[in-house]
């Protein structure tokens, strides 16, 4: 038995590419299962290209060639991060997964309340949560926490500043008093 599915725009996150190095070609299989639109810098989408993968957009500058069927978002401030996180802000998109061979939560906090924010970066997936969020995991699953913060646990243990280990297989939740922060967990 089959199923179909009809995919309106926008209802799936958008996908930003801003560097392969870190992240298997099944992982960005899977990201691209829904047809997102898809976001690069001018040197990955010439990777992405080489790969059969449609780009749709290009952030960079008037002096790129681009493939057919690709627009231009212009760079802002020579930051890529910034200008196609306004750019997806801008046109209604609500959520983005974000592929990168670096990572800085600065780049992010500032977006992390206008749109939800995945970031795959070196084998880990960061994501912005709110105070009370809760999760079911497996027993001894790493969790990071990458702002400083006060935080109440429930189902996670302390092993060094910013890591967690899941206590029991179940739910662990964190609540604290910023308007979010930044956690992340293994892929795999």
């Amino acid at each position: 038995m089959s199923s179909h599915h009809i995919v309106r725009e926008k209802q799936e996150p958008a996908l930003l590419v801003l560097g392969l190095n870190n992240f298997n070609d099944d992982e960005l299989g899977q990201l691209l299962e829904w047809s997102p639109t898809v976001i690069a810098d001018a040197y990955t989408a010439e990777q992405l290209i080489a790969y059969g993968i449609k780009v749709d957009y290009v952030v960079g500058n008037d002096e790129l060639r681009l493939q057919a069927n690709t627009r231009l978002i212009a760079m802002v401030n020579d930051n890529v991060v910034e200008t196609a996180l306004n750019f997806l802000i801008i046109n209604g998109y609500p959520a983005v997964n974000i592929v990168t061979d670096d990572f800085y939560a600065v780049q992010y906090f500032k977006f992390a309340s206008q749109i939800n924010i995945v970031i795959f970066y070196n084998r880990k997936k960061t994501y912005a949560i709110t105070s009370g969020f809760t999760k079911w995991k497996p027993a001894g699953e790493e969790i990071s926490v990458l702002t400083e913060s006060e935080l109440q646990l429930t189902g996670l243990t302390k092993v060094s500043v910013g890591t967690y280990f899941t206590t029991n297989d179940g739910f662990f939740s964190l609540r604290f008093n910023e308007d979010f922060i930044f956690i992340s967990e293994n892929l795999y």
